[in-house]
């Protein structure tokens, strides 16, 4: 997969009181992103190439993908396919890629959402409102050693665009 074919739409940048190190752990830990990301483990195997998997509490596939850069702890860079049946033929991959630098006594993570193809703000709502919630209890949790509660489900005028595409959801 050429990294070159996503065009970002969508990019957070951060700054969080910890060292790039912890960042790292926390973006690659199933144990650690169990606290922030709701409930769901992220499992990365540390290679590229390596599977990236996000399971939901109940240990369900919720997301599936492939590390297209690893190197760490600066760059990640994974395919995100959410498993909803159809999604990915009709709106294809996602790419998610975490940078990590160093800001003075804090790190500047930078996380991108690019697509292969142009998408409806109303296709790309679901990502803008997770994302920053994801990474706010990210923030939370390395610096005070609490994860923020936020309760979110896909917003209604995404699954609204979703099933006007025929696409099915959950």
């Amino acid at each position: 997969m050429n990294l070159g074919q996503f065009k970002p739409l969508t990019v957070y940048t951060i700054y969080i009181a910890a060292t790039p190190e912890k960042v790292w752990e926390a973006l690659t830990s199933a144990e650690f992103s169990k606290q922030y990301f709701f409930g769901n483990a992220v499992v990365v195997e540390p290679r590229l190439g390596g599977a990236f998997i996000v399971r939901t509490p109940d240990g369900a596939l919720h997301i599936s993908g492939e590390v297209l850069a690893y190197d760490p702890p600066r760059k990640l860079a994974v395919t995100f396919n959410v498993n909803w049946p159809e999604l990915i033929e009709k709106l294809g991959p996602t790419l998610v890629t975490y940078e990590i630098e160093q800001a003075g006594d804090a790190v500047r993570l930078t996380m991108s959402e690019g697509h292969d193809r142009p998408l409806s703000d109303d296709i790309l709502a679901g990502g803008r409102s997770g994302w920053p919630a994801i990474l706010s209890s990210l923030k939370s949790l390395l610096e005070t050693g609490k994860p923020l509660v936020v309760k979110m489900g896909p917003p209604q005028r995404m699954l609204d665009a979703l099933k006007a595409m025929g696409i099915k959801t959950p």
